[in-house]
């Protein structure tokens, strides 16, 4: 987390907490299954076709949470004021070039 977040301040991704959660224990699951391929010395493009599905989840994951952060933590700050709402938005836009160059 970065400096100067209000921890007290509820995330808009806490009502959906449980199915964040469900989806990073199967991406999880992912992973373990992609070091098993590695050590049963599977077919590259097997292994290949599950990092693809791995990447598509973790893509899927951060989609939806950044529009959770989109329609909660930069509305709340829009509705707050001029310099909470642009720091907001700078955020979210280096978090969306974060995911654009992963």
């Amino acid at each position: 987390m970065s400096e100067g977040h209000d921890h007290s301040h509820h995330y808009g991704y806490i009502q959906r907490k449980d199915d964040y959660l469900k989806r990073l224990r199967r991406i999880e699951g992912q992973a373990r299954g992609l070091q098993r391929m590695v050590e049963e010395e599977k077919y590259c493009i097997d292994i290949l076709t599950q990092v693809a599905a791995m990447t598509s989840a973790l893509q899927s994951f951060s989609v939806g949470l950044l529009e959770e952060h989109m329609n909660h933590c930069v509305v709340d700050a829009a509705r707050a004021g001029d310099a909470e709402a642009r720091e907001k938005v700078a955020e979210a836009i280096a978090a969306i070039n974060r995911l654009v160059r992963s």
